[in-house]
């Protein structure tokens, strides 16, 4: 986590955090509510993305904010930008086939897969923290997704078959995160952050956009709920999105805070009150083990 952002939090930039999360967590329900009703992941990542991009576009105009890259950093915010496509697109892949809450608490093991990178491409040693915390969030996620299959009553094998290929989605929608943000440490250090957004989400929807055509079109909903849901993540994903961008740093908070990994717990209050779906006590104990050791390596002091 940024220094930058460890110290005590104002009242206003810690309701902004969790306004935030809120809105991420609302965001991949809407998805869950879209996907039921015609429209697939492609279509939704495309979307969502090149409205978003848009949106920055414009404050960036606004604002009048140069564009002042150096071509090494250039080709990195365009690696960057890929994989920042591949985790959208195994994100929301994850979201259409489980539980949402489970799959933001699959994906949130992305500070482990953050440390791996670090180790693997610059050869930091991960802190002595986080090597506690990765047994503990492993437990977690264990119990959540009832890997044994007892709290779902169809045993380990059939329990599987049912959530493991979107727990596969979950968990490289993680890897390819934790590299995207090991690479941006690293390799666009000085780069305006709404600049590095930009360069994101416009490669996103590009790519997003590419793939839709090459399966004949973007898909769009068969039913009003669709719309609704479509909407309703383009909406919140864009302004979350621009929210992180424009209003935190102007309350001190300089990037991501651990506060919004309350994410998934939003998430499943929402998929609880609005989808019908509800996970085992076991699987909340799981969550709650995931989520709190999340919070903690970011809360830590240094």
């Amino acid at each position: 986590m940024n220094e930058a952002a460890k110290p005590s939090l104002s009242s206003a930039a810690f309701g902004t955090l969790l306004l935030i999360a809120f809105m991420m967590g609302a965001n991949h329900v809407a998805a869950r509510t879209a996907f039921n009703h015609g429209v697939d992941v492609v279509t939704a990542v495309t979307v969502r993305s090149v409205v978003t991009a848009l949106v920055v576009a414009l404050i960036l105009w606004q604002h009048k904010v140069a564009f002042q890259v150096p071509p090494q950093q250039r080709k990195y915010m365009g690696v960057i930008g890929v994989l920042i496509a591949v985790q959208s697109l195994c994100l929301y892949s994850a979201v259409a086939r489980l539980p949402v809450a489970l799959a933001l608490l699959a994906f949130n093991t992305y500070p482990l897969m953050t440390a791996l990178w670090a180790r693997v491409l610059y050869g930091h040693r991960p802190e002595r923290a986080v090597l506690w915390a990765m047994p503990m969030m492993m437990a977690g996620l264990a119990l959540a997704l009832d890997v044994l299959g007892s709290a779902s009553g169809l045993g380990a094998a059939n329990h599987w078959g049912h959530i493991g290929a979107g727990v596969a989605f979950a968990l490289f929608a993680s890897a390819t995160f934790g590299l995207a943000l090991v690479l941006t440490q690293h390799e666009t250090v000085g780069v305006d952050g709404r600049w590095r957004s930009f360069t994101s989400m416009s490669t996103v929807g590009v790519l997003a956009g590419l793939v839709a055509w090459s399966q004949g079109g973007l898909n769009w909903p068969t039913a009003s709920m669709g719309w609704w849901g479509l909407g309703l993540l383009t909406f919140l994903y864009g302004t979350a999105f621009t929210i992180m961008f424009t209003v935190l740093p102007k309350l001190g908070v300089v990037g991501n805070s651990a506060i919004m990994n309350v994410e998934p717990i939003f998430a499943l209050v929402l998929a609880w009150a609005l989808l019908g779906q509800a996970i085992a006590p076991m699987q909340l104990m799981g969550a709650a083990v995931v989520v709190g050791t999340v919070m903690w390596l970011g809360l830590r002091k240094p």
